[in-house]
């Protein structure tokens, strides 16, 4: 329903956006010979010249990555912040895509007249952005029609329809009132403006554009009937599923075989988002364990000396979706130490149960020293390798206790687990999981790499303090 701005503004957005660049290219090269005068500048004989189809391709090679990014779908990009995301990324690949276009043709082109260039053209596309968001919301917002919309139902589902269209009043949407079978709501609420049955003339008298169904499921035998009444009108019908209640995190339209489904469980993560996530785990780990791999190889040694069992713990964790897996830590407890359990639990004034303490006579010696430095955790990574777990993400739960979880809670399995996530960084030991479920909310809701990054510079901050590790 939401939309920033027409098809017709998408398309000239692309036509705009294609002359600044061009424009940026062509400032560019006329600047590039009067800079030579400046020192870290690689003197120029004579003035530069690039072929005229860059000219051509470049403005066509941007936009189109932009295409791609989704920078001109008047849906996606309803705030200036997801705007200006996804225009930084697709401008990022644009500019290694041109690179790698000079570099297999045009080498002697200057590296730094390239530079301005692409300085100058990512500032264009910016900088007209804001500029026209300003004057949108300045001269031009109060001007355009709202559409009038109408919400059947006043139920639970109906008045967070009502909350969400008064919220996001700027993109044009402006709520008229409810229609509801109800007698008691009609009589207690001014915003219930009738019954169902009188859908067609509350929208002749009101001028509606759209109909939005927020029918309970105990109510939906009615909506065939208000649909049939609804398919001359002109108006547009939108259906709020009750069942969406029951999603684990977001519900989806999908196909499957063929037919229009709606899955309950869908991804948390786009596929763009999870294939960033995967590539800069990969990237991450590898990394890591060129230092971390001799590090394990010690503690394993030192594992052995202390006390007698094996080096690996193999934990049954409840990992993305439900699937169960075995995360690795290097032990740090005595041998079979999941048959003492019952001496370290604490059942909380809230009902709530305990299963780490401070003085778990049950921790060896080496493995207090582990624990306090979370060095336990470095064969996680080997985990995230085989994809069974991220390097952020909410942490992967013992099934048992899922078991215990409420619907709600169950939602931050939406995403992979992680080594570290937003709750360690908040108290870590300090809190059990079971207890930190709103931050794993959070971190789902705000999800982006750049999200991930803070996390594990904050990690490593948390550890060198060791608050909350035992």
């Amino acid at each position: 329903m939401f939309r920033r701005f027409s098809a017709n503004f998408a398309v000239l957005s692309i036509y705009v956006d294609a002359l600044l660049i061009f424009l940026a290219l062509y400032i560019s090269v006329q600047l590039r010979f009067p800079l030579n005068a400046l020192g870290f500048v690689r003197e120029m004989k004579e003035p530069a010249r690039l072929p005229v189809g860059l000219y051509v391709l470049f403005p066509i090679l941007w936009t189109s990555v932009l295409l791609v990014f989704s920078v001109y779908d008047g849906r996606k990009n309803l705030k200036a912040s997801d705007e200006f995301v996804s225009l930084t990324l697709g401008s990022a690949l644009a500019t290694i895509s041109m690179a790698g276009i000079l570099y297999l043709s045009y080498r002697e082109t200057s590296r730094f007249l390239f530079l301005m260039f692409v300085v100058l053209a990512f500032g264009f596309l910016v900088a007209w952005r804001v500029i026209f968001r300003f004057c949108y919301r300045r001269y031009l917002g109060g001007a355009i029609e709202a559409r009038r919309v109408l919400v059947l139902g006043a139920g639970s589902m109906g008045y967070k329809m009502c909350e969400q269209i008064t919220k996001h009043q700027r993109f044009g949407l402006n709520f008229v009132g409810f229609l509801d079978d109800d007698p008691q709501k009609q009589a207690r609420d001014p915003k219930v403006l009738g019954s169902l049955g009188a859908v067609r003339d509350v929208i002749n008298d009101f001028k509606i554009d759209d109909v939005v169904i927020a029918l309970p499921r105990s109510a939906y035998v009615r909506l065939n009937q208000v649909v049939s009444e609804l398919h001359d009108l002109p108006v547009r019908v939108w259906v709020v599923l009750d069942y969406l209640s029951l999603a684990l995190h977001r519900a989806a339209v999908d196909d499957f075989a063929g037919l229009p489904m709606l899955d309950l469980r869908a991804p948390a993560l786009s596929e763009y988002q999870r294939m960033l996530k995967r590539a800069f785990d990969l990237v991450v780990t590898l990394l890591s364990l060129i230092i971390a791999l001799p590090l394990m190889g010690i503690i394993a040694f030192l594992i052995k000396l202390d006390s007698p069992g094996p080096i690996l713990y193999r934990a049954k964790r409840m990992g993305e979706n439900g699937k169960i897996f075995e995360m690795l830590k290097f032990r740090t407890m005595i041998e079979n130490a999941d048959e003492f359990r019952e001496l370290v639990m604490q059942v909380r004034d809230d009902g709530s149960v305990l299963y780490k303490k401070p003085d778990d006579p049950r921790v060896t010696r080496i493995g207090k020293i582990l624990r306090k430095t979370s060095l336990d955790e470095l064969p996680q990574l080997f985990n995230v390798l085989k994809g069974e777990m991220s390097l952020v993400g909410p942490r992967p739960e013992q099934p048992h206790l899922v078991e215990k979880y409420e619907l709600w809670q169950r939602k931050r399995f939406a995403v992979p687990q992680g080594i570290t996530g937003w709750w360690q960084i908040h108290g870590r030991s300090d809190k059990p999981m079971h207890l930190h479920t709103e931050e794993d909310l959070y971190y789902i809701q705000h999800y982006s790499i750049w999200l991930d990054i803070q996390i594990l510079i904050n990690t490593i901050w948390a550890v060198l303090r060791g608050r909350g590790a035992y």
